[in-house]
């Protein structure tokens, strides 16, 4: 007998629009943040918000889970508590937590995630925290397809892994950076983001190695063409990064997951997704079109460079040709991409530039203000006007399909449907004049913009009864609203037994301004992106290096026997120019 696994394609979204939106487009689960302690501050959702969204969801059998991944200071924990409380009764699917804490509360039936704040990158961990309680773990980033294996094949868990979206530099949970320089932690929702700023490389003779680069910016990450290794890897759960994306952005990407998966469980019945109903895009999804500054793998398969994007940290879309005419108020691409009127384009010319298209005449393309461009410039599209124009109306459509079932009763009829839900109403039958199957199935075809759709009918009629078509609409609409109700009400997940912690997480308070600790540790290595790594045959570079930045000095420091690199706050003034 074929064993079938669920798998789900989770999505971002900062509001209950670009949730519902996910779930139409494709998502079979979507993620938020909580009004508070939310691990980015600037996409918290309301309580109401929240139960609006759920709603939704369950109506496809669609999962809602609520990030509550900050760390706590403990005059906050009765708060939170409280909030966990609050999310429940939306009948969220779970929360999604890092501090340790938590557990130590009095919390409702609703199951708890494993953020990936909390560094789950080993079979220990992972196995811990499944004792624990969690009933799913989010992965740490940084693990190649052999770890990831390994993992599942040590624990019944469900796993969770990021296939989309920004990568950070650090192991998410171990970066101090932010916190340290400037007082906003990533560990409260607040980083500042100095991993995507421009730094200056020097060896410990002040010599520059790089200059005014963004060495610690890394391309997105993209694993589209990785999704069923990692299904066979043991993945359960496939996730978009991004609950500070726009709309147009989790459309997109989450139709271009649905579609990729969709593929795979056509070829692979074992394979199937965790939510109900078929989703119909009305436009071709493509990531180039979306925000991204190049893709990677990452480590899935081992370390390979480059993985940064070191030129800018802005997004540089699609790659379009080169310029091949030039004029004073106009040029020519190679490319044989169509360039819209209002698209954004862009070119690197030591740091990324971009202009407008004012208008295009045949080959002719026209900036709003001609840019200092070369012939032989590689173009890139960071913005598709037609493309964006086609995503802010309806773009895709997703039905339940279900089959009807009309039969009589000893007072009348009844109609039902999937999941058990049915309805009958009393009506006296009366042989018809004429033959009423057609108008029969025609009337119980009108699903309009309810969420379901009809693939099979069944008239078990014994005779040619009357019925008229008020009755049969109102038939209709009763056994919508049980569908509906059926979908919606659904059962919440059982209560964990979670053990009680004393890990103490106060720690935050003095994470930040030592005069030397560590900042930042993270499997990326400059060395063996700027091909100095001693191991791969590399030249040697005096040590420590330094990163400069503005005001602030790091100082790096590199583990070659477990292959990663620390960020150290340094006060000691930088050498050289």
């Amino acid at each position: 007998m074929l064993q079938v696994r669920k798998i789900e394609l989770l999505a971002p979204a900062k509001n209950a629009e670009i949730g519902k939106e996910a779930i139409v487009h494709g998502a079979d689960a979507v993620y938020v943040g909580a009004p508070k302690f939310g691990a980015r501050a600037a996409a918290g959702c309301s309580l109401d918000d929240i139960a609006e969204l759920v709603r939704f969801a369950h109506i496809y059998n669609a999962k809602v889970y609520v990030a509550v991944n900050t760390l706590l200071h403990a005059g906050e924990l009765a708060e939170a508590e409280q909030l966990i409380w609050d999310i429940y009764r939306t009948n969220a699917d779970a929360c999604i937590i890092q501090d340790w804490q938590i557990l130590n509360l009095h919390l409702p039936p609703i199951a708890l995630h494993a953020s990936t704040q909390m560094d789950n990158r080993t079979i220990e961990k992972v196995q811990y925290l499944h004792q624990t309680g969690f009933s799913q773990v989010v992965l740490a980033r940084e693990l190649s397809l052999d770890e990831i294996r390994d993992i599942a094949k040590n624990t019944p868990v469900s796993l969770e892994v990021f296939v989309h979206g920004s990568l950070c530099t650090s192991f998410s949970g171990r970066c101090n950076i932010s916190q340290a320089l400037v007082g906003r932690s990533a560990n409260r929702g607040e980083c500042a983001q100095f991993c995507r700023l421009p730094y200056t490389l020097q060896n410990a003779d002040g010599q520059t190695i790089a200059s005014r680069s963004h060495l610690l910016s890394l391309k997105d990450l993209n694993l589209s063409e990785h999704l069923e290794e990692l299904l066979d890897a043991g993945v359960s759960s496939l996730k978009i990064e991004g609950r500070l994306k726009d709309l147009s952005y989790v459309k997109n990407v989450t139709a271009w997951y649905r579609r990729k998966l969709d593929a795979i469980f056509e070829r692979r019945p074992e394979f199937q997704a965790s939510s109900s109903g078929k989703t119909v895009h009305f436009f071709s999804p493509d990531p180039h079109k979306s925000f991204n500054r190049g893709f990677t793998d990452y480590f899935l398969h081992g370390r390979k460079s480059p993985i940064t994007s070191k030129e800018s940290p802005k997004s540089i879309g699609e790659k379009l040709g080169t310029v091949k005419d030039l004029d004073r108020n106009f040029f020519t691409c190679s490319g044989k991409i169509p360039i819209h009127n209002g698209d954004g384009l862009c070119f690197f010319n030591n740091e990324l530039v971009g202009f407008r298209v004012n208008r295009v005449d045949g080959t002719k393309i026209f900036p709003s203000e001609m840019p200092r461009l070369e012939r032989g410039t590689t173009l890139y599209r960071n913005f598709d006007h037609e493309f964006e124009k086609n995503l802010s109306k309806k773009s895709a459509e997703r039905k339940i399909e279900i089959e009807l079932t009309l039969a009589e009763t000893p007072f009348g009829f009844s109609l039902a449907g999937c999941s058990g839900a049915s309805i009958a109403v009393a009506f006296p039958k009366e042989l018809a004049k004429t033959d009423q199957r057609e108008n029969i199935r025609t009337q119980l075809s009108k699903w309009g913009n309810t969420p379901f759709q009809v693939t099979a009918f069944a008239n078990r009629l014994t005779d040619n009864w009357f019925i008229p078509s008020s009755v049969l609409t109102d038939m209709r609409q009763k056994l919508a609203e049980a569908l509906l109700r059926a979908n919606v009400i659904g059962g919440l997940s059982c209560k964990p037994l979670y053990r009680q912690q004393s890990v103490d997480t106060e720690e935050i308070a003095g994470q930040a301004r030592n005069d030397k600790c560590v900042l930042m540790t993270c499997k990326y290595c400059l060395r063996h992106e700027l091909g100095y790594c001693p191991r791969a045959g590399g030249a040697p570079q005096a040590s420590p290096w330094r990163l400069l930045t503005g005001n602030h000095i790091l100082q790096l420091s590199f583990d070659c026997h477990a292959c990663e690199m620390q960020v150290i706050n340094s006060p000691q003034p930088p050498q050289g120019g």
